[in-house]
This record gives structure tokens, C-alpha cells and sequence, in this order.
């Protein structure tokens, strides 16, 4: 029998009995994949001076985030759903549901900041050199944790175990009209900036690709032009100086791909050089933008993984004031957003080919000593 403490810390229903092995499953995935993934992250920053660049600090303060949350948070959370009710005290409960939504809130920020930069990077270059400086990206990632600090640490008294989803957060009714805000802060205005970024970034592709696409059809025009040979040497000299104005474009059009093709994640400070080294070989920006849907994917991939984890809970709280949902989607729903904490290396880490490379220097190191046990 619960007494009267364990029942105010109870989400015992016959409906989620059942579900609730499939949720601690769930967690342990999550757990498992989102330590090792967020861990290596941090590792290969740490380890490969390849990617010790300005914007792998996003990254890695992505992965950081991600890490708190799956290290201390997500066990917790599985250990809850195991027993069906919060087993830590109310103390421990205010402290999870800070780092809770401290967590997610640096989360959203850096992933604002990683669509920011990459539309900078694109479109206005200088403009991305004076705000991700050393010493700015510096300030961002300070002001993104305190931020999400200042937000959500004035509800300290209203953090309270939720039974519908099993968890400690904010109490659903106190404190409503700051709570209802700092939601549709968080989520609402930073899904809909990392959506408006990746549009502008998307635009700016199909600019670059109509412009590749018109060069590639001005030399093939000139190519197959007849030329007298009384009219050659004038033919060429106007040859040479339209040649000359398209590669002045292509040279443009090729900052704007190589820019573009960063977003998923080469290393940019050598941008300008790869950009010089593209504008003296077209075939090599013909090659470019072949991978141009491909980053373009990616980047609404991140966007439609962003919305599916957490809208659906949000329009579940929303819509159902007065809880009268089945408990089982209330907490189907929060289970989804767990994913957030895990899918975020998958998407913006292991897509890179460095991050890949460093991955597996760390997976040799790790299995060496078993190796070498194996073989003996």
C-alpha cells in the first residue's frame, strides 16, 4: 500500500501498466545512444584539432546539453516509469525539472544559432566573421545557458511530479500566464526562427544552382558558336571577356555553394581558400552542386525531427486543460521528445565525414585493450 508521500509521488494507472516497459525500453535507447553519441561528440572536439572550429563550439555545446540530459536526467525518468512513481523526494524533483527545461532551452538556443550562422555564412559573410568571432561565439554560449537559466529558474517553487507523464515539471495551472510564455518563446518563436533560416538558406541554393545552371549553358553556347577565321581573334577576345565576367559570377556563385555546402559541417575556416580553389575549376562547382539537394534535405531534415519531437506534446498540453486524455498519449507524447536528446548528434555530428573519422580513432583506442585481450 502507498502511504500518503508515495501517493502524492504515484502515476500507478492499469492503463500504462502494460506501456510502461515499452517506455523504459525506449529509455534505455535513448540513455545508451545519447551518452555515447553526445560523449564522442565532445571527445572529438576535444582530441581532433580538425575540428576545433568556431562552429563545432555550437556543436559541442549542443552535444553538452544533450549530455546532461541523457547522463542524469533520462535514467531518472526510466527509473520512474519502471516503479510508476517518483522515488527521489520533492527536493530532487525541483532539481530535475530545472535541468529539465534548462536542458531544452539550451537545446533550442544553439540549434537557433547553428540556423543563424549558416544563413550568415551564406548571405552576409562579414557579418557572420564579427558576431561568431572567438570572443562573441563566447558570449553566445554563455548568455544561451544563462538564458535558459533566468527563464525557467523563477518557477523553482512550482516544479512539482506530474502523474499524466510521470516526470517532474512545472505545475500545469500556477504560474500560467509565465509558463504559457516561456513555451511559446522557446518553442513556438525558436522552431519557427530555425524553420525562417533554413527557408532563407533554401532560397539561396536555388539562387546559386539557376546561376551554375545559366554559366554551364553560356559556355556550351559559345562553344558550338561558328567563328569565320577573319572574325577568330575578335570571336575570342569577346570569348575571353564574357569567360572572364561568368567566371567573375561562377567565382561568387562558387562562394555561395562551398558556404552553402557547410552546412553540413565541413570545417569553414577554410572556406575562402576551397572557394578560390572551386571558381578556378568549374567542373569542380558543377560537382558541388550536385550536393546541393542533398544539404538542402538535411537542413529541413533537422527542421521536420525538431517539429515532430516536441509539437505534438505541445499541443497536447495545450488542448488538454483539464487532463482529460488518456494518460497513456499524455505520456506517449513526452516519451517522443526524449528522442531530441539523442537524434541531435545523429543529424548534425555523425553526418560529417570528420566527425566520422574522429569517431572511429576513438572506437579503435576504446577496442584496443579487447582486441589485444582477444588476440593473446
Amino acid at each position: 500500500m502507498w502511504n500518503i508521500i508515495d501517493g502524492l509521488f504515484s502515476c500507478y494507472s492499469p492503463s500504462v501498466v502494460g506501456y510502461r516497459y515499452f517506455a523504459v525500453a525506449w529509455g534505455c535507447a535513448v540513455t545508451i545512444t545519447g551518452t555515447v553519441g553526445n560523449l564522442m561528440t565532445v571527445l572529438a572536439f576535444i582530441l581532433d584539432t580538425r575540428l576545433r572550429t568556431r562552429f563545432n563550439v555550437l556543436i559541442v555545446n549542443l552535444a553538452v546539453a544533450d549530455l546532461l540530459y541523457c547522463t542524469i536526467l533520462q535514467p531518472i525518468s526510466v527509473d520512474s516509469y519502471l516503479h510508476l512513481r517518483w522515488r527521489s523526494g520533492q527536493l530532487w524533483c525541483s532539481i530535475f525539472g530545472l535541468l529539465l527545461f534548462l536542458s531544452n532551452s539550451v537545446s533550442i538556443i544553439t540549434l537557433c544559432l547553428v540556423a543563424v550562422s549558416r544563413y550568415l555564412l551564406v548571405a552576409k559573410r562579414p557579418v557572420f566573421d564579427r558576431v561568431f568571432s572567438n570572443h562573441g561565439l563566447t558570449l553566445l554560449v554563455i548568455s544561451a545557458w544563462g538564458l535558459g537559466l533566468a527563464s525557467f529558474g523563477p518557477l523553482w517553487s512550482v516544479y512539482v511530479f506530474v502523474p499524466q507523464v510521470c516526470t517532474c515539471s512545472f505545475h500545469r495551472t500556477r504560474d500560467r500566464p509565465y509558463t504559457t510564455i516561456l513555451l511559446f518563446f522557446y518553442v513556438f518563436i525558436g522552431l519557427g526562427c530555425v524553420g525562417a533560416f533554413y527557408l532563407l538558406i533554401y532560397r539561396k541554393v536555388r539562387i546559386a544552382s539557376k546561376a551554375l545552371l545559366g554559366y554551364r549553358l553560356s559556355r556550351r553556347s559559345y562553344t558550338r558558336k561558328p567563328a569565320s577565321s577573319a572574325q577568330v581573334t575578335d570571336d575570342r577576345e569577346v570569348e575571353s571577356g564574357t569567360v572572364k565576367t561568368c567566371s567573375i559570377d561562377l567565382n561568387s556563385q562558387a562562394d555561395i555553394e562551398q558556404n552553402i555546402e557547410e552546412i553540413s559541417f565541413e570545417n569553414f575556416e577554410s572556406t575562402q581558400t576551397s572557394a578560390s580553389r572551386v571558381s578556378t575549376k568549374p567542373s569542380a562547382a558543377s560537382n558541388n552542386n550536385k550536393d546541393i539537394k542533398c544539404v538542402t534535405r538535411m537542413c529541413f531534415t533537422v527542421f521536420i525531427c525538431f517539429v515532430c519531437c516536441f509539437v505534438p506534446f505541445l499541443i497536447l498540453n495545450i488542448a488538454d486543460k483539464q487532463n482529460r486524455a488518456p494518460q497513456l498519449l499524455h505520456m506517449f507524447c513526452t516519451n517522443l521528445t526524449w528522442l531530441n536528446s539523442c537524434i541531435n548528434p545523429v543529424l548534425y555530428a555523425v553526418m560529417n565525414r570528420q566527425f566520422r573519422q574522429a569517431y572511429n580513432v576513438l572506437l579503435t583506442r576504446a577496442a584496443a585493450p579487447f582486441t589485444c585481450l582477444w588476440s593473446c
